[in-house]
């Protein structure tokens, strides 16, 4: 069992390590922009009752733009 622990201990202490880096590859990968854009335009399409097409993407946009990727 200690073994076990050791290794998780590594484990999370590797991650740990490139935990800055991460975040920083994936807010600027865009796909990961692509996906918060998609899941921003269902969330409003979703749960606000927008007539108007452009003022939905309008809404998602601001969203979108509200999301931010950071290290924990």
């Amino acid at each position: 069992m200690t073994q076990l622990n050791n290794h998780d201990e590594v484990i999370s202490r590797l991650a740990d390590g490139y935990k800055e880096e991460f975040a920083e590859e994936v807010a600027s990968d865009e796909r990961f922009h692509e996906l918060l854009q998609t899941l921003s335009d269902e969330f409003v399409e979703k749960h606000l009752p927008i007539v108007q097409e452009d003022d939905a993407t309008d809404v998602a946009m601001e969203l979108f733009m509200r999301v931010t990727t950071r290290s924990v």
